[in-house]
């Protein structure tokens, strides 16, 4: 256990925010699974303080899914303070966190994410804002190691962001040029941990428990924040758990999956429209079933599917 301001961490597994994916049913699925910290998908400042629906319902979550933090990006001081301060005031997450780790060009282009990487007069103004606007409650950053191998900046940034008043650091072990190809370098995330005295979260590449051992042991990083390694696997955060705490590992038969997906399907349904619900389900079941016998057949099915019952339905008789 550590902490991250006053927010006690009970687990040294996170689930990482990821736009598209990170809603609340598959929150609490993962929570459900063992996840110590869960977050939103990331948010646009702009978007919050023209408190637009669609962005405001991507902030709602329930107390089950505590501690919580709600990611947000933009490019503009003023404009991401308010905010954070918009989003304490209102839904009072554990804690808020800056991204400065998205890669993707229709964010950097405008200054956000891992753009910040190339300026950090910007990151550290955006930081400071933030953090002089909510007080009340820790704030976080996740980031990249840089722009691209030319120019890495974890370490220098690293510090900076903790001078500043920054309480936890997730670090991503790729630049914002690798995108998601290549291999993560620990090396950043090692480095990072032995220049600041905030926790460290490392990310990237950890799919199993030898994974999150060896980024545990190698890097000496308080925590390990897992993505693309939960997608269709929640139950990651168990198996890693059981493999800490040597209780006997659950193997993820048909049954446990079939259950799962059922659990999600219902979560999204209570959740939001019904259009909404097919397709995100047909996105997550993909996930879910892959790798099981036949199981391209079953996800053919459910791809014609046009509403969630039929897809309940397909899923009990598999």
């Amino acid at each position: 256990m550590f902490k991250i301001g006053n927010i006690k961490i009970e687990s040294p597994l996170f689930l990482a925010p990821m736009a598209g994916v990170t809603d609340h049913p598959f929150r609490v699925i993962c929570k459900r699974f063992g996840a110590g910290m869960v977050y939103t998908e990331f948010v646009s400042a702009d978007g919050i303080i023209r408190e637009n629906e669609k962005t405001l319902n991507m902030i709602k979550f329930s107390d089950e899914e505590r501690p919580i933090g709600v990611q947000i990006f933009g490019d503009d001081p003023e404009v991401v303070s308010k905010s954070a301060k918009y989003i304490y005031d209102n839904f009072k997450p554990d804690l808020i966190d800056i991204n400065y780790g998205c890669p993707v060009p229709k964010v950097t282009k405008k200054g956000a994410g891992s753009a910040a990487l190339k300026d950090l007069c910007i990151m550290e103004d955006i930081t400071a804002a933030v953090i002089d606007a909510v007080p009340q409650i820790p704030i976080t950053v996740k980031m990249r190691v840089g722009w691209d191998s030319e120019n890495i900046v974890s370490t220098k940034a690293g510090i900076l962001l903790e001078k500043l008043g920054i309480k936890a650091i997730a670090l991503h072990g790729r630049t914002s040029t690798q995108l998601y190809k290549g291999k993560a370098n620990w090396d950043y995330i090692k480095e990072l941990k032995e220049s600041v005295n905030i926790p460290v979260i490392g990310n990237g590449d950890v799919l199993n428990y030898t994974d999150f051992n060896n980024m545990i042991e190698y890097t000496k990083c308080d925590a390990v924040m897992i993505g693309r390694g939960a997608l269709g696997n929640p139950w990651i955060f168990r198996n890693i758990q059981d493999e800490i705490f040597s209780e006997d590992y659950k193997v993820n038969n048909l049954d446990t999956v079939k259950k799962t997906c059922i659990e999600h399907i219902k979560l999204l349904i209570e959740n939001k429209a019904e259009k909404v619900s097919v397709g995100l389900s047909k996105k997550h079941l993909s996930w879910y079933l892959k790798g099981f016998k036949n199981s391209s057949i079953y996800r053919k099915e459910i791809m014609y599917c046009e509403n969630v019952n039929d897809m309940i339905k397909i899923l009990k008789n598999i």
